[in-house]
C-alpha cells in the first residue's frame, strides 16, 4: 500500500491525501521521499491540472516529521546530510512547481510536515485544537533539515521564526495565522472545499496570500536593516549560551544557518542546514535526546499490566481533597481534558483559594489563545467545591493533595473510603510516605494506589505511579491510563519510602547540604550543579520545594535507609530559625520583589560561618551527581523501578536530570560502569557509608557490562 494518493476532480484540483499504512500518524520515511518524488514528476508531467492540495487521511495528524527510528539506522554524517538534501529537493520542487500547492492543514503539523507545507503557495489550518503547527528539530538536538530554517524567515521574519526554531515550540492556528504562517483558519469540516475554492482562484490569478505585516515599525525596522538583523541575531546566540550552558549544539547551528541564509542567500543556506543536520543527527546528545523520545512513546503504548486483555475503566467524575496548590493543580488539568471534578477542603475560605487557581490556570490558556472564552467557562464549570464529601459519592477516584502528614492523608483516604462507592479508587499524591502504611487502616485495599504528580502540575510531565503488593491491576490499569489522558508521561514504580524520585533525590539534597557544612557557598554549589545541566540548583531546589518539607522528608528516609542517607543536622537548624524557604522568603535566598539573592546570613548556621571555600566545581558536580546516580542503581536492584528506562525518564522529567547525559542508567553506560565504580569507591573511602557503590553497578563493572543492550 502507498502513503500518497492521487485524485483529480472535475475542476482540475489535484487531491493529494497523505496516509501512512499501519500507523496513527503521518511521517517522513525512505520509501514516502520516494513516493513523492515519483508524485512530483507523475503531476509535472500531466496535463490537465491546475492545482494541488495536500491533505492528510488521518484523523488528527498533517505529517508529524521524520520517522525517528530511521534516524537511529543512519551511521555516517554524509547519509545523514544526504537525506536533508534530498528533502530540501522535494519541498523546492513543490515550491517552484508550475502549479500552486495548497496545504490543508488538520492535527499537528510538525517538523519536515511544516517544510512541506512552507514550500506550498497557500495554507489552511483548521482551528481544533489538535491543530498545532512547528519545528521541534532542536528538542532532539537537531535543527530542520528541508530548508525550514530559511523559509519560515522569509515567510514570517526573523525574530518570529527564530522564537519557533531556536525552541521547537509549537503553536495553535490562530496564531499561525495572525503572524503569517498559515493564511487562512477554516472549522475542519469545511477544510478540503476551502481549499479547492482556493486553489482554483490562486491557478486563475484571482488572489494572491495576504502576509501581515512583520510587526510594529520598530520589528520592521530591525529586520529590515543590517544593525537590526545583527542586533536580532546577537541577542539569540546570547540567549542561547545563558540557557543551554554551552551543552546543546543544535540552537547555535540553527542560528547560524539563518543567519548565513540571510547574509550570503537562500542556496547558501540550505547548503549550511543540511551539513549542519548531518553532523547533529549522529553527536552524542542528539542519540541521547532520541533515546528519551523513543522511550516517553514506548511508555505511553505499552501494556501495564500482565493481563493483556484487561480494559481500564475511564475516570470520569474525580474528587480531590486538598485544594492549595497541587489539588487546584490537578483539579485544572482534569477539568482541561472533560473530567467532572469534586474540589474539597477543610474550610470555604480553602477552597476558594483552589478554585481562584483553577480560575487563574485557564485564563492564562485563554490569554495564549489556547482556548476559547466559551471553553474556558465549560471547563471551570466543571470544578464544583465543597467543605464536606457532599457529592463524592459518584467520583470514579478521589485523589487526596493534603500536607505531608501520614496521620492526616490515613485520616483523609479513611474518610474518603465511607463516602465513595466501592469501586472507587482512592490515590494519594504523597511524595515520600508509603502508600502501604496510608491504606492500612482502610477496607477496600486494592483499590489503592500513589498518584506522585510534580509541581507545577501543568508544566511537569512525569507521574509516578506507585503500586503495593495490595494494588489491584485494574486500579493500576486505570491510574495509568488516566495519567496518560492527562498528557502525562506515568511510570509504574513498587512501593517504599520516597518511591524512587524523591528517594534518588534526598541523597543529592543531602549531599548539598554537606558541602555547605564543610564550606562550600551557596552559589557555588548551585552554579556547579546548574552548569553540569539541571535547571536549578539543589539549594534553590529545596528552597522551592519548602526546606521544612524537605527536613521531614530527610528524616523519613533515613529512618528508613539508616546511616547512608542520613542528613545533615543542619538541614534541622534552618526550620528551627524560621527559614522555611520561598514560602516565607527566608531560605538560602532571600527574595525581595523579584530578585533572588543568596541570603549569607544562612551561613551562620554552618561550621565555617561565613568563611566560604572555593570548591572546585567538578569536586561539586561529582558528588552530588553520582549520589543521585548511585541510589537510582539501588532503586533497580531493589526492583523500585522496572528498568534502567524507567528510571532514567523518571529522573529527567520529575528531577530535571540533564536529559543530554540521558539519564543516570545512560550516563553511567556512556562513561563506563567501571569509572563510576572508582569514582564511587574513591569518594567512599573519606565519606563512608555515603557512597558505598550498589551491588549492581559492581556487577556490571566486573562484567563490563552496561545497563542498556543498544
Amino acid at each position: 500500500m502507498k502513503t500518497f494518493s492521487f485524485e483529480l476532480d472535475s475542476e482540475g484540483i489535484g487531491i493529494i491525501r497523505i496516509d501512512l499504512p499501519g500507523e496513527k500518524v503521518n511521517k517522513l520515511r525512505h520509501e514516502t521521499l520516494m513516493e513523492m518524488e515519483d508524485l512530483l514528476n507523475r503531476i509535472e508531467n500531466g496535463g490537465g491540472i491546475k492545482a494541488a492540495v495536500l491533505i492528510s487521511g488521518k484523523e488528527d495528524n498533517f505529517i508529524v516529521g521524520g520517522d525517528i527510528n530511521e534516524f537511529l539506522k543512519i551511521a555516517y554524517i554524509d547519509e545523514a546530510r544526504t537525506l536533508s538534501l534530498r528533502a530540501q529537493e522535494i519541498v523546492s520542487r513543490i515550491e517552484n512547481s508550475r502549479i500552486p500547492f495548497i496545504a490543508a492543514i488538520h492535527g499537528a503539523c510538525l517538523g519536515g510536515g511544516l517544510e512541506i507545507a512552507l514550500g506550498c503557495k497557500y495554507r489552511i489550518a483548521t482551528d481544533d485544537p489538535k491543530t498545532v503547527l512547528g519545528l521541534p528539530e532542536v528538542q532532539l538536538g537537531l535543527i530542520p533539515a528541508a530548508g525550514g530554517t530559511q523559509r519560515l524567515p522569509r515567510l514570517i521574519g526573523i525574530s518570529k521564526a527564530l522564537e519557533l526554531i531556536l525552541t521547537g515550540k509549537q503553536i495553535n492556528s490562530k496564531k499561525a495565522g495572525r503572524i503569517g504562517l498559515v493564511d487562512e483558519v477554516v472549522p475542519k469540516e469545511v477544510l478540503l472545499d476551502v481549499a479547492k475554492k482556493q486553489s482554483l482562484m490562486i491557478s486563475l490569478g484571482r488572489i494572491k496570500p495576504k502576509r501581515p505585516r512583520v510587526g510594529s515599525i520598530g520589528e520592521i525596522l530591525l529586520e529590515k536593516t543590517p544593525l537590526g538583523r545583527k542586533y536580532i541575531l546577537d541577542k539569540a546566540r546570547n540567549e542561547i549560551v545563558k540557557k543551554t550552558h554551552g551543552h546543546y549544539l543544535a540552537p547555535i547551528l540553527a542560528l547560524e544557518a539563518v543567519e548565513i541564509g540571510i547574509k550570503s542567500g537562500f542556496q547558501r543556506g540550505l547548503h549550511v542546514e543540511s551539513a549542519h543536520f548531518g553532523e547533529l543527527l549522529l553527536s552524542d546528545v542528539a542519540q541521547q535526546l532520541i533515546n528519551i523520545f523513543l522511550a516517553t512513546h514506548a511508555i505511553k503504548k505499552e501494556p501495564v499490566t500482565n493481563i493483556p486483555e484487561l480494559k481500564p475503566r475511564k475516570v470520569e467524575k474525580i474528587g480531590i481533597v486538598g485544594a492549595g496548590f497541587m489539588g487546584a493543580g490537578i483539579a485544572s488539568i482534569s477539568a482541561d481534558i472533560g473530567v467532572t471534578v469534586r474540589m474539597r477542603d477543610k474550610d470555604d475560605i480553602s477552597v476558594g483559594r483552589g478554585l481562584k487557581a483553577c480560575y487563574e490556570y485557564f485564563q492564562e490558556r485563554y490569554k495564549k489563545h489556547n482556548i476559547t472564552k466559551l471553553d474556558m467557562g465549560k471547563r471551570l464549570n466543571l470544578i464544583s467545591w465543597a467543605s464536606d464529601y457532599t457529592g463524592f459519592r459518584r467520583a470514579d477516584m478521589v485523589i487526596e493533595a493534603v500536607s505531608e502528614e501520614l496521620e492526616l492523608k490515613q485520616r483523609v483516604l479513611q474518610e474518603a473510603e465511607s463516602f465513595t462507592r466501592d469501586d472507587c479508587i482512592l490515590a494519594s499524591n504523597t511524595s515520600s510516605i508509603p502508600i502501604n502504611q496510608l491504606a492500612s487502616r482502610l477496607k477496600r485495599r486494592s483499590n489503592v494506589i500513589g498518584m506522585h504528580f510534580f509541581s507545577p502540575v501543568h508544566k511537569m510531565q512525569l507521574l509516578e505511579i506507585v503500586k503495593t503488593n495490595e494494588t489491584s491491576e485494574l486500579t493500576i490499569a486505570t491510574a495509568f491510563e488516566f495519567g496518560r489522558r492527562l498528557g502525562k508521561i506515568p511510570i509504574v514504580v513498587k512501593d517504599g519510602v520516597g518511591f524512587y524520585t524523591t528517594r534518588i533525590l534526598s541523597p543529592y539534597i543531602n549531599e548539598a547540604i554537606y558541602l555547605l557544612d564543610e564550606g562550600a557557598a551557596v552559589e557555588n554549589i548551585d552554579g556547579a550543579m546548574v552548569e553540569f545541566g539541571f535547571p536549578v540548583g539543589p539549594l534553590m531546589l529545596l528552597d522551592e520545594v519548602g526546606i521544612d518539607l524537605g527536613a521531614k522528608i530527610a528524616k523519613l528516609i533515613y529512618e528508613a535507609f539508616g546511616e547512608r542517607l542520613k542528613p545533615s543536622s543542619n538541614i534541622e537548624g534552618l526550620v528551627e530559625e524560621g527559614r522555611l524557604g520561598k514560602k516565607n522568603k527566608k531560605g538560602f535566598y532571600a527574595y525581595n520583589n523579584k530578585t533572588k539573592i543568596v541570603d549569607k546570613s544562612v551561613y551562620s548556621l554552618f561550621r565555617f560561618k561565613q568563611a566560604r571555600e572555593p570548591f572546585p566545581k567538578e569536586e561539586i558536580q561529582e558528588r552530588l551527581a553520582l549520589s543521585l546516580i548511585n541510589e537510582a542503581v539501588l532503586c533497580l536492584e531493589e526492583g523500585i523501578i522496572r528498568s534502567p528506562r524507567d528510571g532514567d525518564i523518571g529522573a529527567i522529567m520529575g528531577l530535571g536530570f540533564p536529559p543530554f547525559f540521558g539519564g543516570p542508567f545512560r550516563y553511567v553506560d556512556s562513561i563506563g560502569a567501571g569509572v563510576v565504580l572508582d569514582k564511587l569507591e574513591n569518594l567512599a573511602s573519606r565519606l563512608a557509608p555515603r557512597f558505598v557503590p550498589a551491588g549492581l553497578l559492581r556487577n556490571l563493572a566486573n562484567h563490563n557490562k552496561k545497563f542498556y543492550s543498544d
